[in-house]
């Protein structure tokens, strides 16, 4: 760890993956202290993101202590492609990012996290992506000394956690009743809900990964999603979040045989369900599963008092049947002074990039498609 100061407060860079693990128990009261803090942030899904996707001598977690006591956080790592960047730990399976800061303490922890951020910059482009509105590192973007810049990032769709009956009635009137008729034969097919254990985990989450893989074969799977790197991190973070009460998986069971599974990431503030598979057989049946997955995490969330079911990213189609608001996240760029010129080189790639995106769209929209087919092929 290198060191500095900031007021009565001790800065230290963590660069040593044995040391992260250490943390486990201080960052978890972090986190329990953090009110915006999502579950993307607990040290199960960062640690155990890290023995899957991490590489040596790329670890950077920034921590701020008063004392002995853990304050403030910053989970990164180094990147050199296409130029020198500390990104968040979580790469592109994380669906948000944020900086930890104790509740009380954002006045002196986010100058210290800036300052902290900033010396360890001296080289490389800040880029924090993911970051939900609300979130703590709006604040040290804000506080940031050096040059800045903020870019919109993924949507997001977000529903009040209120009784079930409530949400199909925000929808119009036409889709509520199909909704109520779809549910009328989820019934009567006798589905049954299973919660999970601990120890159950591993078998529960290589059964849902082939019902994921069943579901979307042929509609373009996503390959990260059945590569053994991600098998492996997500049995290990989804066993220790169950343990912490920060996850659940659910499996849904029809005569004995498990048709359905859905994972779901848990905090204070919200309910966000992660990756789900289920068979295709269930369409024969007429069991809409969105509505079933949907119907089950509404009154979980407003049983335990969390007030948001989160779809997380992505604005699907089937999404916006239930009227969501929309959230978009944001994107971060911080550099030091002396390297403005590679920020803005980098705020251009990245610019150019979403614009080529979007006019691809535009002009073919067969490209979804052939990026499907590519995606099976890859995966094969």
């Amino acid at each position: 760890m290198t060191e500095g100061s900031a007021g009565a407060l001790t800065v230290t860079m963590c660069r040593d993956p044995r040391q992260f693990a250490a943390l486990e128990e201080p960052w978890n009261r972090l986190v329990r202290g953090c009110p915006t803090a999502t579950p993307f942030q607990s040290h199960a899904w960062l640690h155990s993101w890290w023995l899957s996707y991490g590489k040596d001598g790329r670890l950077r977690v920034l921590l701020v202590r008063r004392g002995a006591e853990l304050v403030g956080a910053a989970a990164l790592m180094l990147v050199h492609r296409p130029l020198p960047r500390l990104v968040p730990l979580g790469g592109p399976i994380t669906d948000y990012f944020d900086v930890l800061v104790a509740d009380g303490y954002a006045d002196q922890v986010v100058p210290a996290l800036a300052r902290g951020l900033h010396r360890a910059a001296r080289s490389a482009v800040v880029d924090l992506r993911e970051v939900r509105p609300g979130a703590a590192a709006e604040a040290l973007y804000e506080a940031w000394p050096g040059v800045s810049r903020k870019l919109a990032d993924s949507t997001c769709m977000e529903l009040p956690a209120l009784p079930f009956d409530e949400l199909v009635k925000r929808m119009p009137a036409s889709g509520a009743q199909r909704v109520r008729a779809k549910l009328r034969k989820t019934d009567a097919a006798g589905i049954e809900e299973h919660e999970v254990t601990e120890e159950e985990v591993p078998q529960a989450v290589r059964t849902l990964l082939r019902l994921h893989e069943k579901q979307w074969r042929g509609r373009g799977v996503t390959p990260e999603h059945l590569r053994p790197r991600f098998a492996e991190h997500l049995t290990r973070a989804t066993r220790r979040m169950v343990r912490a009460g920060e996850g659940r998986l659910t499996e849904f069971r029809l005569d004995g045989k498990v048709v359905a599974a859905n994972v779901t990431l848990l905090c204070a503030g919200l309910s966000g369900g992660y990756l789900y598979g289920a068979d295709p057989e269930l369409r024969d049946r007429k069991v809409d599963v969105a509505t079933l997955l949907l119907r089950h995490e509404a009154g979980r969330a407003l049983a335990e008092g969390r007030p948001v079911v989160s779809f997380l990213r992505g604005n699907e189609p089937y999404k916006n049947h239930w009227r969501p608001e929309t959230v978009v996240n944001q994107r971060f760029l911080l550099a030091t002074s002396a390297l403005a010129p590679l920020m803005r080189l980098h705020e251009s790639q990245v610019t150019g990039r979403e614009r080529a995106v979007d006019a691809l769209r535009e002009a073919l929209p067969a490209a979804r498609d052939w990026r499907a087919r590519l995606n099976e092929l890859r995966v094969r």
